[in-house]
């Protein structure tokens, strides 16, 4: 709840300020929470397969890994995470092209503006899968089945996060 609260917040400072941002939050924050909810049930059931509720496979045993090994590791957390970020750029796209043809929104879509956008939404993804692992593993871990557990709080932090970066974004863009 309280992690909703201040998403909401900023969101309310931030569309205040920028009047075409409001049509851009379903989106970043829409992506990112389905996006992590993918990884988040890839990886509660991979470990479901593989161990009891309370312990880590024997083969993968840390709780939180370092971003690197999070994403560029051969594991296939990895894979499943490096290729939900190649999703983040092409699925942008589509909905930003969208809002744009549908004149949805005040803002208008210049490189610059694309650039700082997709960067918002490759950030808050990245972020997103690397809190991912280590919560889900952290959750199991202590015996908190995170298929019921993880995904609200993932979505509540993407929500704040996308909303932050998305205000972040348009900061070059005074309306």
């Amino acid at each position: 709840m309280g992690i909703s609260s201040v998403g909401g917040c900023i969101l309310d400072a931030a569309v205040t300020k920028f009047s075409g941002l409001a049509v851009f939050q379903p989106v970043i924050n829409g992506v990112g929470g389905n996006l992590v909810a993918i990884q988040s049930c890839k990886l509660s059931t991979l470990l479901a397969q593989r161990s009891k509720l309370g312990s880590h496979p024997s083969n993968d045993a840390q709780s939180c890994v370092d971003p690197c090994s999070a994403f560029c590791g051969k594991s296939s957390h990895a894979r499943t995470a490096r290729l939900l970020m190649l999703m983040v750029l092409p699925g942008h796209l589509i909905f930003v092209y969208s809002i744009q043809l549908l004149n949805a929104g005040n803002t208008v879509i210049t490189p610059i503006f694309l650039a700082c956008y997709l960067t918002a939404a490759l950030f808050q993804v990245a972020l997103l899968l690397y809190f991912a692992r280590c919560m889900i593993y952290c959750m199991w871990s202590r015996g908190i089945d995170p298929d019921n557990a993880a995904i609200p709080y993932l979505t509540a932090l993407g929500d704040l996060l996308g909303i932050a970066f998305l205000a972040f974004s348009f900061q070059p863009f005074p309306t």
